[in-house]
């Protein structure tokens, strides 16, 4: 679906058994929207177990999601950074962060139809409010980082560092990690650097 829909949006946080019984949903979803520029992911379902397994496992992990009716079409993930993938926390630890004192926000995915509306605002409230619930002191997350002439790069394609600066995100200068996936039109996964952002909680 890409045409553009006013129908109403429900968005909740789930936890628990309703966290695991949406990841299936949160995979697809992933691999759909993370196909487009500037991830160019091209994900299947044993990746995504693999990557999706963290947040079933984790009592601290937490996923928004936005429905339409009863149909999930958009999805926020956290957790614990010490429950999250290595390649995340080890950054933060080598620079002496305390991984304990931080919320990992993971993805946030929602098909186009249903962009403009808010959705990315509630995705960051109820995942910074969960943070806080937790007694975690920092939210932090980062975004993939592709040269600004990337053959890829749409015409139209703008940043979101401004959004997320105005939440009271900082770049976190040199703070950087590398995660591996393969990107569209590749025969295998190659590692691409990962800038990280943070915020005071």
């Amino acid at each position: 679906m890409t045409d553009r829909t006013d129908s109403p949006l429900r968005v909740a946080a789930l936890t628990g058994e309703a966290l695991v019984a949406a990841l299936p949903t949160v995979a697809d979803l992933r691999i759909r929207v993370f196909r487009a520029y500037p991830y160019l992911y091209d994900g299947d379902a044993d990746y995504e177990a693999r990557y999706l397994a963290a947040y079933a496992e984790s009592p601290g992990a937490l996923v928004v999601g936005a429905f339409d009716g009863g149909r999930l079409v958009g999805a926020a993930t956290a957790a614990p950074m010490e429950d999250h993938a290595a390649a995340f926390a080890a950054p933060f630890a080598e620079r002496g962060h305390h991984l304990e004192d931080i919320l990992y926000l993971g993805e946030s995915v929602l098909l186009p139809a249903y962009r403009g509306r808010g959705v990315g605002h509630a995705f960051f409230d109820h995942r910074e409010a969960h943070g806080r619930a937790l007694g975690r002191r920092h939210a932090a997350f980062c975004a993939v980082v592709r040269p600004h002439d990337h053959p890829m790069k749409p015409a139209d394609y703008r940043a979101l560092d401004p959004v997320w600066e105005k939440r009271g995100y900082c770049r976190l200068e040199g703070l950087i990690a590398a995660f591996p996936w393969r990107d569209v039109g590749a025969t295998m996964e190659t590692e691409k650097p990962m800038q990280f952002w943070m915020r005071a909680l």
